[in-house]
């Protein structure tokens, strides 16, 4: 688990509803793949190697902050080419609050993407 504390979602006399910032970011991760114009989000070494042998990596390309303004999310992001940046952006931060929303019922203060890299047609490498 990460060093950050657990979101307190719920706390009545049934019990209490905590959702650790990891969730958050495998929630975020699959959200976003399913936007159109989206190549691939953006890993770091470790999710490079888990995916080799066969592991998805949900939350790869997302960074969950918790802050005292509330959730900051963002997203590093791989968009194929000749799609409209801010439109996919757009709609990745919609879909990712929408979806956030619905199962979490958490508000999110800012979602960031940040777009890293663009897929040229017909090609495996990714240009930066």
């Amino acid at each position: 688990m990460s060093e950050q504390p657990l979101l307190n979602v719920s706390d009545d006399r049934l019990g209490k509803v905590e959702i650790a910032p990891e969730v958050i970011e495998v929630i975020a991760g699959i959200a976003a793949t399913e936007v159109d114009g989206l190549y691939a989000m953006r890993g770091n070494f470790a999710s490079g190697v888990a995916e080799r042998f066969g592991k998805k990596a949900h939350s790869k390309g997302v960074k969950v902050e918790l802050t005292d303004n509330g959730i900051l999310i963002d997203l590093f992001v791989i968009l194929n080419f000749g799609v409209s940046i801010p439109q996919v952006a757009q709609m990745l931060q919609t879909n990712i609050r929408q979806t956030l929303k619905n199962m979490t019922a958490l508000e999110i203060d800012e979602i960031n993407v940040h777009v890293v890299g663009i897929q040229m047609e017909g090609t495996d490498d990714v240009d930066e």
